[in-house]
């Protein structure tokens, strides 16, 4: 096995390199080259993953504050979960050994190990889950939990939720939520958690790097990879690091896709992390809505009339998969989503709805030009690229279109009545939900309604059958939303990694939106080839 070790005078070369590409940078250096001198574990037990720094926990690693969610989201690493989500999105049992819904589906019956400890030696039981939960619908600001009337220990190994609405895919939200200990929580909590899971947060060095070691009671399997240190660094000191040879794991980025680095290989995972524009589909009412957009033949018309092939070559290197869905490849993915590049159709969605070429090659009606400006969020070159690329295609089409950066104080209120490259994707169908569904008359984040897709949606959430519940989703997408589009999906994006040819890492399965914690979901179950 080749495994890499800094020298001191390598290390102190390398922060000073790093600290060119940012004053934070050559510091989490200098201290990961000291982790590798001091660690205690055996290099073949030992991993160094370098993230964004946007994937370092703000708020701690506290599930009340984020921590499992969104950017966060993540097998059981510290704290320990009821359920999990396998390759196929399917729930499986962590803590849990069976689940009952009742008839009505508002009352879940989960009953858990009796053989789990926290990492201070205390049991782990149905009380603690209550609390856990309880808490979290009382602080997060992160997952809404307003379906959760509250939660009850029924006895140590019985924990019942007791619903103010059926809410079938509950499944999901407990994959999410770490289960804390009621008699060490407090405000500092997610400063030094006590958790259950597969490791020990020993050392958190803040916008530097945080240091993990496995925990030796945990229940499950064999934790093989004993130490997980992570270090918090841009995508050029990132780079730098994996250049140096100081990083096992590290995030990249498309643009660095063709560079070649002797030792390592670049892992490409797979994800539903997508990028798509929202299509105002109501008439401008002098604060929202798109008066071009509003005519679902255009619409039409812009889904089928770029190539997303095309795209991924031009914008991500190659490292992405057209997107069709803000759930491509869920269980309640509708497969009546997936379009074919149409030009020659989409050109006549466009006459069809009154717009015809003039000769510039513009399209007009009534004395007015199509035209479209595409927002992005300034700041993210892979969303500027792919709205310049998606303008030039649509100019094919006779629609003139133009590129603007702007930020996010802004930018959801000007979404309403202009199309924004988003960013979407999780392991829950409340993605779904959340764009498509009305609220107080139209969809949160840009203007539709559709009475059918609300109907169908509540349905959804209203089972008590989580199969069932594909169904309906699937049902709204292929009854309505393929022909209403008021959202284009354009890519999914690859994530990808620069690791250590020496170092096997385990099957990923679909990573979310959000290039951070979804890597070391296995990281357990990682390990080194060995040396010949």
């Amino acid at each position: 096995m080749k495994k890499r070790m800094l020298s001191a005078l390598l290390a102190v070369s390398l922060a000073l390199g790093l600290a060119a590409c940012g004053s934070d940078s050559g510091t989490a250096a200098s201290t990961a080259a000291s982790g590798q001198t001091t660690a205690s574990e055996t290099e073949q037990d030992r991993v160094v993953v370098v993230m964004s720094p946007e994937s370092e926990p703000e708020a701690g690693f506290d599930p009340a504050y984020g921590w499992g969610a969104g950017e966060h989201v993540h097998e059981p690493l510290i704290q320990s979960t009821l359920v999990v989500t396998g390759s196929d999105m399917s729930i499986q049992y962590d803590l849990a050994t069976d689940m009952q819904v009742s008839e009505d589906g508002l009352t879940w019956t989960v009953t858990i190990r009796d053989d789990v400890k926290f990492t201070d030696g205390q049991p782990l039981t149905a009380q603690d889950v209550a609390f856990t939960y309880n808490t979290v619908k009382e602080k997060s600001t992160v997952n809404d939990f307003t379906m959760l009337d509250y939660a009850q220990a029924a006895d140590d190994t019985t924990v019942l939720f007791h619903m103010n609405r059926p809410y079938s895919v509950w499944p999901y939200s407990m994959a999410v939520v770490g289960i804390v200990p009621e008699h060490a929580y407090n405000e500092n909590y997610g400063q030094a958690p006590i958790g259950s899971g597969r490791y020990m947060l020993k050392q958190w060095d803040k916008g530097q790097q945080i240091i993990l070691e496995a925990n030796p009671d945990y229940y499950g399997g064999e934790v093989k990879m004993k130490q997980v240190v992570v270090l918090f660094m841009s995508e050029d000191a990132a780079f730098a690091a994996v250049k140096a040879g100081q990083a096992d794991v590290a995030y990249t980025a498309a643009a660095y896709a063709d560079q070649t680095v002797e030792g390592y290989e670049l892992l490409s995972v797979k994800t539903v992390d997508n990028r798509g524009i929202n299509l105002p589909a109501m008439p401008f009412d002098g604060t929202s809505g798109n008066d071009f957009t509003a005519d679902a033949r255009v619409r039409q018309a812009i889904n089928i009339g770029f190539d997303r092939q095309e795209m991924i070559d031009n914008v991500l290197n190659g490292y992405g998969t057209p997107a069709y869905s803000v759930c491509d490849g869920m269980p309640w993915y509708s497969p009546d989503n997936q379009v074919s590049y149409d030009p020659e159709q989409a050109a006549a969605l466009l006459d069809e709805a009154g717009w015809t070429l003039n000769a510039d090659g513009l399209r007009e009606k009534d004395g007015q030009t199509a035209q479209l400006n595409l927002l992005y969020p300034m700041g993210d070159s892979t969303r500027q690229a792919l709205a310049a690329d998606l303008a030039n295609q649509l100019r094919r089409l006779g629609i003139e279109t133009s590129t603007e950066g702007v930020g996010w104080d802004t930018a959801y209120d000007r979404a309403l009545s202009e199309p924004l490259v988003w960013g979407w994707g999780s392991h829950s169908p409340m993605e779904l939900y959340n764009i498509y569904h009305t609220v107080n008359g139209t969809a949160e984040y840009s203007p539709y309604a559709n009475a059918r897709v609300d109907e169908l949606m509540d349905q959804a959430l209203a089972t008590s059958d989580l199969e069932e519940a594909y169904q309906l989703w699937q049902q709204a997408q292929s009854e309505e939303l393929v022909n209403d589009v008021p959202w284009v999906w354009m890519v999914n994006v690859d994530h990808l990694f620069w690791v250590d040819q020496d170092l096997e890492v385990a099957q990923q399965k679909l990573h979310p939106h959000g290039h951070g914690w979804s890597i070391v979901n296995n990281v357990d179950q990682w390990s080194w080839k060995r040396a010949e």
